[in-house]
């Protein structure tokens, strides 16, 4: 259940990009954080782009190093390219699905409806945010878990035709996972290659 706790703006300005969503602090100082965060910036080496391409990709999905490693190492193993494998793991947890449907608006906010049990899949509980979603699963909210303002705040105008590997049901108040998505359509700006190079090291 670990999950970074820390202060996130810092992290934003960290990577120079606004992975938690939009960000005031990063609008700014669009700089590092720290004493010397303002100063001209060294340029990185090889292994310090692939890392931090790693550090991106663990902070947009609220996935600690462990779990990472064990994602990487499971999509390794798996048919197809390894990079694209990898954020098609990401992207069939649980947590992000709930927030890929628009139920919440965040993948922090989706992470703890899960946790709260108010989310079903298949018609059953599950309070597991790093659950692997499977193809044509139903993704929903739970029945009494329907009128919370948090929830219909964030589906108020949201667009479900936005990612086409969903199939949303306005009357369940949930959606079908059609497939795994292709690389096109994840919206999320990691180089993927790059987390492969660092790991086949």
């Amino acid at each position: 259940m670990a999950r970074y706790i820390g202060p996130k703006s810092k992290i934003a300005r960290k990577l120079g990009e606004p992975i938690y969503g939009e960000d005031k602090y990063l609008t700014r100082k669009n700089y590092p954080p720290g004493q010397h965060g303002a100063n001209k910036r060294r340029k990185l080496s090889e292994y310090g782009t692939q890392l931090r391409e790693k550090q991106k990709a663990k902070y947009t999905y609220g996935v600690l190093e462990r779990q990472f490693r064990n994602l990487f190492d499971k999509a390794a193993r798996m048919k197809g390219v390894t990079g694209e494998v990898l954020l098609q793991l990401l992207e069939a947890r649980l947590d992000n699905v709930v927030y890929r449907l628009g139920i919440a608006p965040t993948r922090a906010a989706a992470r703890q409806l899960v946790l709260h049990k108010h989310i079903t899949v298949d018609g059953r509980v599950v309070n597991i945010p790093s659950y692997s979603v499977k193809q044509g699963q139903l993704v929903a909210v739970r029945e009494k878990a329907k009128s919370l303002e948090v929830i219909q705040d964030a589906l108020a105008g949201f667009n479900h035709s936005k990612y086409p590997w969903i199939e949303w049901d306005e009357q369940l108040k949930g959606g079908r996972m059609l497939n795994l998505p292709q690389r096109e359509e994840i919206p999320e700006n990691i180089k993927e290659q790059l987390i492969v190079e660092l790991y086949s090291k």
